[in-house]
């Protein structure tokens, strides 16, 4: 939570002021239908929009809706299997330590290694354990919501040598359950980087307010 943001009611402020139609949405839903609308997500229905980098946070489109639920869903905040003999890092988390976010977004490799990830070089051991990290991860995004495409965002994953790491961890974790030739022959095209690059979330911004000026 941002301090000082905590359950402020935004939109109400918003509506009392211009009288136009209001849209709101989590930054990673609006990049998540901006990949949808211009980029990697175009044509299809179910798919997965996840950003790792000061956080780690996921968008989810299931057969063409948005996923929001009760809140919205903290794709960075689930459980994934944490070697402690392989790596004693407790976890940046303040809420659950260990959980996604704790162990692989950007604050966690800092502290876990001293210096930022932007400064690692490629062949730091960082690299493969990040990487096992996100296809744990992912290997429980596949299994539940069944993606046609997961697209990997935010400044992390700015190091595109990451891709090719991760596709390959998913692949053993999966070790053939998934019978899928998206995941067992093309999963180069099948986990992704953002076609709209650091862009989808303002270009999601502006097809949200599209929606919302179309009465969508």
């Amino acid at each position: 939570p941002k301090p000082g943001w905590s359950n402020v009611n935004v939109v109400g402020m918003l509506r009392e002021s211009f009288d136009v139609p209001i849209a709101f949405d989590t930054d990673v839903n609006g990049a998540a239908l901006g990949e949808w609308t211009w980029g990697a997500a175009q044509e299809l229905d179910t798919y997965i929009y996840l950003t790792i980098g000061t956080g780690i946070g996921g968008g989810a489109m299931v057969n063409g809706k948005l996923l929001h639920g009760l809140l919205h869903p903290e794709m960075g905040h689930i459980t994934i299997p944490h070697d402690r003999e392989r790596d004693p890092y407790e976890g940046w988390c303040p809420f659950h330590r260990g959980c996604f976010e704790g162990l692989a977004s950007g604050p966690a490799l800092e502290e876990r290694w001293g210096q930022k990830a932007e400064t690692l070089p490629a062949d730091h051991p960082a690299w493969e354990l990040e990487a096992h990290y996100i296809a744990l991860a992912l290997q429980s995004y596949i299994t539940t919501l069944s993606p046609q495409r997961i697209i990997l965002g935010g400044g992390v994953m700015g190091r595109e040598f990451l891709f090719p790491m991760i596709r390959r961890n998913v692949q053993k974790l999966l070790n053939g359950y998934i019978q899928s030739p998206a995941i067992t022959e093309t999963i180069e095209e099948y986990i992704v980087p953002p076609a709209l690059g650091s862009r989808a979330g303002m270009l999601g911004a502006v097809a949200l307010a599209q929606t919302a000026h179309q009465g969508g």
